[in-house]
């Protein structure tokens, strides 16, 4: 495994996330120094890590962000939760483990390299889930079963906070 990733530490109410996000319709992002890109709608998955000072708190900024409550753009996710058609649809959390990379690297490819890995050897932390699934196989089984994977024997505990962002028209 590549990357900053692989033990326990930090703030033990802090850990490693995953947000799923819907994208309602196509974008054309501007996102930083990664430059322009065009993303398809869909669904898409997001790792990062709440590792030390404010642990989890960084999930509820991203939620801030993609209510149009927060303007800074200081991280890749930022760019994109920023637009009006994209909505954070879940968060997928293990807590009390630094999984970032394993768990990234455990999704399917990105459609942006570099987003989210600016600081660890991983192509991207950013996932295309594509659009259709089963009930059972949906995104959020995909990205559990991923953090799972990915912290089993690391000993964290993973939950998946359901339905956590209406769209901004809504």
């Amino acid at each position: 495994m590549s990357g900053r990733s692989g033990g326990s530490g930090g703030d033990p109410d802090g850990g490693t996330y995953t947000l799923l996000i819907e994208l309602t319709e196509p974008a054309t992002l501007e996102i930083g120094a990664l430059g322009e890109h065009r993303l398809s709608a869909g669904s898409y998955a997001y790792t990062g890590s709440a590792l030390g000072a404010g642990g989890f708190a960084r999930v509820d900024r991203h939620r801030r962000t993609a209510r149009g409550e927060h303007d800074v753009r200081h991280w890749h996710i930022d760019y994109l939760l920023g637009c009006d058609d994209a909505r954070i649809d879940r968060v997928v959390r293990s807590v009390g483990v630094d999984a970032e990379c394993e768990i990234a690297e455990r999704l399917p490819a990105g459609p942006i390299g570099g987003f989210g890995a600016s600081d660890c050897g991983c192509a991207s932390h950013f996932a295309a889930l594509g659009e259709e699934f089963a009930p059972e196989t949906g995104p959020a089984s995909l990205v559990r079963d991923a953090h799972v994977s990915a912290t089993s024997a690391l000993g964290g505990h993973v939950d998946v906070a359901a339905g956590s962002e209406p769209a901004r028209d809504e």
